[in-house]
């Protein structure tokens, strides 16, 4: 990054001082100028490493995709963020949700204690496939288990939201991350 950043302030600064240049000597170098001088400062932000989304709780996001839905999901792939969850939060916007990340495909289970948002889970296989879709109410202390052992992913988003864009068991879910 360092030798990215010397590299293109002595570019900037050769084209700064023909743009200088044009101005002290005429106005048929000055367009040209313009152009390099812009141009420079165009590639570099273009090859700039995209910057990853971030939660307020600090936490990755990653653009999923399910039968042609878009879903913005944080990641929660870390012991702490995993027991955190969608704790103590008072909404979910629509389209949002939150990935669990297992280490090894498991049994899995959830419930609701101090989350007061209701909200559907997915549980999800190793190939991203949805294996069930279940239903969690606001507070529940009640553990909703998965059927299957073979789950890699959870998905928590607004209770609903399956239904509501007619995602069934079975669809595939794009973009998940790997750890």
């Amino acid at each position: 990054m360092k030798q990215t950043t010397k590299g293109w302030l002595a570019a900037f600064e050769s084209h700064r001082k023909l743009l200088m240049f044009s101005f002290a000597f005429g106005s048929v170098l000055r367009p040209m100028a313009f152009v390099f001088a812009f141009s420079e400062i165009l590639l570099f932000a273009a090859c700039q490493p995209k910057v990853e989304e971030t939660t307020a709780f600090g936490l990755r996001v990653a653009e999923l995709n399910i039968s042609n839905v878009p879903l913005k999901a944080e990641i929660a792939d870390t012991p702490q963020a995993a027991e955190n969850g969608l704790m103590f939060r008072d909404s979910l916007p629509e389209n949002r949700g939150m990935l669990f990340i297992f280490e090894q495909p498991k049994r899995a289970s959830f419930w609701m204690r101090n989350t007061k948002i209701p909200l559907s889970i997915a549980y999800i296989d190793p190939a991203g496939q949805i294996l069930e879709i279940k239903s969690m109410s606001p507070l529940d202390e009640t553990v909703v288990p998965s059927t299957s052992d073979d789950v890699a992913y959870a998905l928590e988003v607004n209770q609903g939201w399956f239904a509501r864009h007619a995602i069934p068991s079975g669809a595939k879910v794009n973009g998940i991350p790997r750890k």
